[in-house]
């Protein structure tokens, strides 16, 4: 197979990128998409070029690192696949693939396909974990959870953190990410002490970030390559009105004042 590439290179943050356009072929339809830019990078290499520069880790599927917009789609065209999982086969031969990195607000381009998604990061340090003592691990089945809770739970903590429902949002939302950390804690008992708090902190730290807000687009889920649902994001909006009307400084707000005669 071969196919004509336009590639985002782009040498720093601080730079002004452009398209690239590199021809490959002899191409395995077997090859993912990951290891077609490895041919690529190692033609580039023989011919004393700098290599594309692109995140990877696992190359499973697990860990969100192989974030790229492939043809305008975050991961490709493939519904509920990331790029590693990608495959050369799944485009016609002798067409061209445009790839870029992703594109929003929160994710500043570090070099070529790579960004900067600690922002990412700067959500879960804010309350995406829950709070416990330390010592020997407590049993299994201690703290009895209902079968739907744990499934929903589970369902939620499928997100990868890849950062594809920012990439896909026109407004660079990370209501989807931001949903499903919140949700996956709250519906299981051990999460919901902190509930209230991590809600209000996560989504602060949301939007300190540098996210924009959710407007119903929908695109977030058709991009997520793990398929989380909707609902989530309904029901982060749940937990953080419950939280917010149930909070000291609302509380201090609605208050009415005596007035003075």
């Amino acid at each position: 197979m071969e196919f004509t590439l336009h590639i985002w290179r782009q040498h720093g943050a601080a730079e002004h990128g452009a398209f690239v356009t590199y021809p490959v072929r002899g191409i395995s339809p077997d090859l993912s998409f990951l290891e077609m830019l490895d041919v690529l990078n190692e033609e580039l290499v023989g011919r004393g070029e700098a290599p594309i520069a692109f995140d990877h880790d696992c190359r499973e599927g697990i860990c969100g690192s192989c974030a790229m917009v492939i043809n305008g789609d975050p991961h490709g065209p493939l519904p509920g696949t990331t790029t590693c999982q990608l495959y050369m086969r799944h485009f016609q031969n002798a067409t061209d693939i445009t790839v870029e990195p992703w594109r929003a607000r929160a994710f500043p381009v570090l070099r070529d396909l790579i960004v900067d998604r600690s922002a990412l990061d700067s959500v879960i340090q804010a309350g995406g974990y829950v709070s416990v003592n330390t010592g020997a691990a407590p049993d299994a089945h201690a703290i009895t959870v209902a079968k739907q809770a744990a499934d929903a739970a589970f369902e939620a903590a499928a997100c990868i953190g890849c950062g594809a429902c920012v990439a896909a949002c026109p407004n660079g939302a990370a209501m989807l990410f931001t949903a499903a950390k919140v949700a996956q804690l709250a519906i299981m008992p051990q999460g919901r002490p902190e509930r209230s708090r991590r809600v209000i902190g996560m989504v602060e730290a949301m939007d300190d970030a540098g996210f924009g807000n959710c407007t119903n687009h929908y695109a977030c889920t058709e991009a997520c390559p793990k398929q989380i649902p909707l609902r989530f994001i309904a029901q982060l909006n749940r937990e953080f009105l419950s939280a917010a009307l149930s909070s000291r400084e609302f509380v201090e707000l609605a208050r009415p004042h005596a007035h003075e005669e």
